[in-house]
């Protein structure tokens, strides 16, 4: 299963990169995260249905900093990611 989201709020600058990748490898869902130009943070979650749900759930509030107002969810077919980075 895979999940592309965007979060916007207050998500650059508070660690949202950083502690998603770390909650997604923990959680052992491969992809990427990265910040968008317009202030929004954008991942992709690849793996079983239930890590990957749990990682779309976890965006809904993210790292203690972060204030989240939107999350939009496209579910895609996976393409195969292996492996978490945090892309610039």
């Amino acid at each position: 299963m895979r999940a592309v989201v965007s979060v916007s709020g207050r998500v650059q600058g508070v660690f949202f990169r950083q502690e998603t990748a770390r909650a997604a490898r923990r959680a052992g869902v491969a992809g990427w995260v990265r910040n968008l130009p317009d202030g929004r943070v954008e991942a992709a979650f690849e793996g079983g249905r239930s890590e990957v749900d749990a990682m779309v759930r976890w965006v809904h509030n993210g790292p203690p900093l972060a204030a989240v107002e939107e999350v939009h969810v496209d579910w895609e077919e996976p393409v195969g990611e292996s492996g978490f980075a945090i892309r610039a």
